[in-house]
């Protein structure tokens, strides 16, 4: 099968590389002809585990092509999928000008049938705005069909997850049944369960779920918070809960709050589109309340153990991306906290594995170091803030004798306290 994709992002990529695994002819299609010059070369401008790998092998195959072009990449193409970013305005409302531009240039470029594909997260309104785009100069049902198909990938995991689906979703207007079928066709090699639903269904099981993921941080750093108060161990509370099948273990994880890409933006938007609709959701607004009531709770441990006034004390940080996996640090509370500490007068040096030049971009004058030695030498303190694995490897031994004082901040439960405690650090963790 003959497929376009879209955007060369995170989910455009991972979905192009993916159905060219699966054997199907994929064309990839971005505006940034930087990033097609790399991905022609089976250069990954992003760090995505196994991702390169698959790119390398489908561009020898001849499985996967890139361009600039999209109406080279729409030729011969049945399914056309959008995957552009929707990121948030100011106002908590996705931004749907990238949408707008690809359907504007689809309607002009279109020459035969297409199933068009939106895996962009998006209103369900905006399914309205693309059909009158594309009715000004196509026929819904002759010229083109509208499809809903959210994904589901965890930046870091997102190859695993694209192999491995909880579950597709895809979502038709009624009278569509073919369409979905053939859609539906494309992932049964994945050999997972498959909904098949309406376009609003589609769009809100993509909000719900996220929404859901972000609460279930919001309520475990809450439950955190008040661990410390009573002196319980926030870490044996969530395994103690994961056993209840009606809770598990997914995303009970205290730490400084959930950032990146996804979570955030989503959360604005349902709270905007119930706005919309005149409904004020106030579970929703204290969700967001709460994670950044989280960010602030971290700034005043950190205070609690270097004294209220920051001003000419070092900081070591240890991860700046949003998560480990990934180099992504577009919404990193990690880079808000060290912002924080900043106004507040503290000097801050820093390491993350793979996420220093997008951190940089960020903030242009951060002391970025080539190891965690040289972020924890002659620092009053080591603050992680992002849970690499890797941080687990590090000579704490060293990292003590090199501190000017044995104190470690874990806003992420990373390390064993009694474990740290053992080598003589002062050590504090997230509810514990």
């Amino acid at each position: 099968m003959n497929i376009c994709v879209v955007g060369a992002g995170y989910v455009g990529l991972v979905t192009g590389v993916g159905l060219a695994e699966l054997g199907h002819k994929v064309s990839c299609v971005d505006v940034d002809k930087k990033k097609i010059d790399k991905l022609k070369r089976g250069i990954v401008p992003f760090y995505e585990r196994d991702l390169e790998r698959l790119v390398r092998k489908n561009l020898e195959v001849k499985n996967i092509s890139f361009t600039t072009d999209l109406e080279e990449g729409l030729k011969d193409s049945l399914f056309v999928f959008i995957a552009v970013g929707t990121p948030s305005r100011e106002n908590g409302e996705a931004d749907l000008s990238q949408i707008i531009q690809v359907t504007e240039n689809m309607a002009a470029f279109m020459q035969d049938y297409k199933i068009i594909v939106i895996k962009s997260t998006v209103p369900a309104d905006a399914f309205q705005l693309i059909r009158k785009i594309l009715t000004k100069k196509k026929r819904e049902g002759i010229d083109f069909d509208l499809v809903s198909n959210p994904e589901f990938l965890r930046e870091g995991e997102a190859v695993y997850d694209f192999f491995h689906p909880t579950r597709i979703v895809i979502g038709v207007d009624e009278g569509k049944e073919e369409v979905a079928e053939k859609l539906a066709e494309l992932f049964r090699p994945l050999n997972a369960p498959i909904i098949k639903t309406s376009i609003i269904n589609a769009q809100m099981i993509k909000y719900a779920s996220n929404v859901f993921l972000a609460s279930r941080i919001s309520f475990i750093n809450e439950i955190a918070n008040i661990c410390e108060k009573v002196g319980a161990d926030v870490e044996e509370i969530a395994r103690g809960m994961s056993f209840d099948k009606r809770l598990g273990d997914g995303y009970l994880k205290p730490g400084i709050g959930f950032g990146g890409p996804c979570l955030i933006k989503d959360l604005k938007a349902l709270i905007k589109i119930a706005e919309t609709y005149g409904y004020e959701a106030q579970h929703l607004k204290s969700i967001l309340a709460k994670n950044e009531h989280q960010v602030k709770h971290i700034l005043l441990k950190v205070k609690k153990v270097l004294g209220d006034f920051l001003y000419g004390k070092t900081i070591g940080v240890l991860g700046l991306t949003f998560k480990p996996g990934t180099n992504d640090v577009r919404s990193s509370l990690a880079l808000r906290i060290i912002d924080l500490l900043r106004k507040e007068g503290a000097q801050v040096k820093a390491y993350d594995p793979w996420g220093m030049e997008e951190a940089k971009l960020c903030l242009s004058d951060l002391n970025l170091c080539k190891d965690p030695y040289e972020v924890a030498l002659g620092a009053d303190m080591l603050l992680i803030l992002t849970g690499w694995e890797e941080f687990k490897k590090i000579d704490f031994a060293r990292i003590k004798k090199i501190l000017k004082e044995p104190i470690i901040v874990d806003g992420v439960n990373l390390l064993d306290p009694e474990k740290m405690r053992a080598l003589g650090f002062m050590y504090k963790g997230v509810g514990r």
